[in-house]
């Protein structure tokens, strides 16, 4: 195996040239400034200490642009993990402790092995069991209950809460005690925020700036607003007044951390970790393949897993975090021109600079602009059409969701998502367990077949032609029995069932045990059972099966060719199951 399979770094890094060194420095210095306000924010989420967010920015991004695969994807802390983060150390310690801080480190260090060895695995299909709907409804809850704890810091007051619920009665509970000034910086920020993201970038087009430009100040208007009103917390000295600021914070590059092997923590914290790892990696996977897309470039998954998974157990170690690809900064660093995963590792260079020279002036940063700047990010994460949306196309697949957001909400960010992937689990085996088919006859003068109750289609009493749209395996099996001895039934004069196969990916063992017993049961009732368009591979597997030898009937290359067959219009043209004949191409022939 080439070593590029390993370390993607050798793809890029032989071809780099100074023009993709000045784009890659270019959009390194958009992200780092955008990078920073988020970082502290993100580690105020997760109830760390500011300098946690910026240590879980720096190493990271270096060993992603390593292992990564996606050349615009930007790593670090983000709203939703940082939210999880916090549900599930806040377990184990009280928020403010070393224990909550070194729990922390474990629970980033945990996700990254489970990623790294997922990766290592190629166990990234694992991700393929969370629908898309379920995702979307916790990402609705979870952005509703970030807001929800916020407002505390907005307003000034004490809150908590482990659901909505709890944070909204606590909530009202201390209205009686805002903080005047803290609600003026919180609200105010929030409404300066919330009309750049509206209305600031057309009215910049509008001005005559460039559509790039103009969208790159958007993006930067947080640190505007850190800039204001730290200066102003500062010059008016409103820290004395009762407005919480992040105050001191430790200048210098990230410590050399040694996460704790105690049993009992890690057993407290896999859940948790494994559901971080997986929202974690969706999440990410996403962002990268459709960044990726627009340039006809592609990224490996699996490997994903890896450069994600190396990426936390860099955080783990250096003071972090658990981190992963973030959708807006990801998005800033494609639109700024990056190249390669080069311009995080410039990113965690001004990060780390940051963390070296800036400290000082973050020491007035009013605790409430950080809590403003989260709410209006996570708010745009918020999609309630979906909701109906989803709705309008498929049940099912809104029941999940809704079940998803309601407990999300009531109970917390890991039943939620469990209850989510549970009931899509148990959605999707009940609806396979009753799979669709349809008895189907020729439409005329065609070699195609119809659903007989949808087409006006040619049809025989003699002969049945089941068409099954699903792959047959235990949950399926048993209901397949009971629709073929039924159309037996209803059919008299019935001498034939071809059971049409096109669909069909799959046997499993039960269900080549059900196909036996039909053979059986259709062979008292004098009725031939065979098969049509069966795949290469699933032929493969029945050739030398007890049900193949004992097969009453044909199994034909096509269903066009069973209908002529059967009816007498043509010369037999199937072959006995087992019988060398055209269904097969070969060990992997379709």
């Amino acid at each position: 195996m080439s070593p590029k399979r390993y370390f993607p770094i050798l793809q890029w890094l032989p071809g780099y040239s100074r023009v993709t060194l000045g784009s890659d420095l270019l959009a390194a210095v958009i992200v780092t400034v955008m990078l920073i306000p988020q970082s502290l924010a993100y580690a105020l989420l997760a109830g760390l200490p500011p300098e946690v967010g910026l240590y879980a920015s720096i190493a990271p991004l270096v060993i992603y642009a390593i292992f990564g695969t996606s050349r615009t994807l930007a790593v670090g802390p983000v709203a939703v993990v940082s939210l999880m983060t916090a549900a599930a150390v806040g377990q184990v310690a009280p928020q403010g402790t070393p224990e909550y801080l070194g729990a922390a480190l474990v629970l980033a260090l945990m996700s990254g092995l489970i990623l790294t060895l997922m990766g290592v695995a190629r166990l990234g299909f694992l991700a393929n069991f969370l629908s898309h709907p379920v995702i979307s409804g916790f990402i609705t809850a979870s952005g509703l209950i970030i807001a929800a704890s916020q407002l505390r810091h907005v307003l000034g007051i004490d809150a908590t809460g482990h659901n909505l619920f709890e944070l909204l009665g606590s909530l009202a509970l201390g209205l009686g005690g805002v903080h005047l000034a803290t609600m003026g910086i919180g609200l105010g920020v929030l409404a300066f925020l919330y009309a750049t993201r509206r209305w600031l970038k057309p009215a910049l087009e509008r001005a005559g700036v460039p559509p790039r430009p103009a969208e790159m100040l958007t993006k930067a208007a947080p640190i505007l607003a850190v800039a204001v009103t730290t200066l102003a917390t500062w010059w008016l000295g409103l820290d004395a007044k009762g407005v919480a600021v992040v105050g001191t914070v430790p200048a210098g590059l990230p410590p050399l951390t040694l996460p704790g092997f105690d049993s009992g923590l890690w057993s407290q914290l896999f859940v948790a970790a494994l559901l971080i790892s997986i929202i974690g990696f969706v999440e990410s996977v996403s962002v990268g393949q459709t960044l990726a897309a627009k340039r006809r470039q592609r990224i490996d998954p699996d490997q994903e897993l890896v450069g994600l998974g190396t990426s936390n157990i860099a955080a783990s170690f250096t003071g972090g975090m658990p981190v992963t690809g973030g959708f807006a900064r990801s998005v800033v660093n494609f639109d700024a021109g990056a190249q390669t995963p080069a311009a995080g590792a410039f990113t965690a260079v001004g990060i780390a600079g940051a963390a070296l020279l800036l400290t000082p002036l973050i020491a007035y940063l009013p605790v409430a602009t950080l809590a403003a700047t989260i709410i209006v990010a996570v708010l745009s994460l918020v999609d309630i059409s979906a909701i109906r949306r989803t709705w309008e196309y498929s049940r099912c697949d809104a029941m999940a969701m809704f079940v998803t957001i309601g407990v999300t909400l009531a109970v917390g960010v890991e039943t939620g998502i469990l209850a989510g992937v549970g009931l899509s689990l148990a959605l999707h085996l009940y609806n396979t367990s009753r799979p669709h088919s349809a008895v189907v006859g020729r439409v005329p003068g065609t070699e195609h077949f119809r659903n007989v109750e949808r087409h006006q289609v040619e049809t025989d009493p003699a002969l049945a032609i089941l068409r099954v749209d699903e792959s047959l395996y235990f949950a399926n099996s048993r209901y397949l029995e009971d629709t073929v001895m039924a159309l037996a039934a209803r059919q008299p004069g019935l001498r034939h069932i071809v059971l049409a196969c096109q669909a069909v990916n799959v046997i499993d063992a039960s269900a080549l045990e059900s196909l036996e017993v039909i053979n059986a049961r259709l062979r008292d009732a004098q009725v031939k059972l065979h098969l049509a368009e069966v795949k290469g591979p699933v032929m493969d597997r029945l050739q030398h099966t007890r049900f193949c030898r004992e097969l009453t009937g044909k199994v034909f290359l096509s269903t066009f060719d069973a209908w002529r067959s059967l009816r007498g219009d043509a010369p037999q043209r199937g072959h006995t199951c087992g019988a060398a004949g055209p269904v097969s191409a070969g060990p992997s022939g379709c």
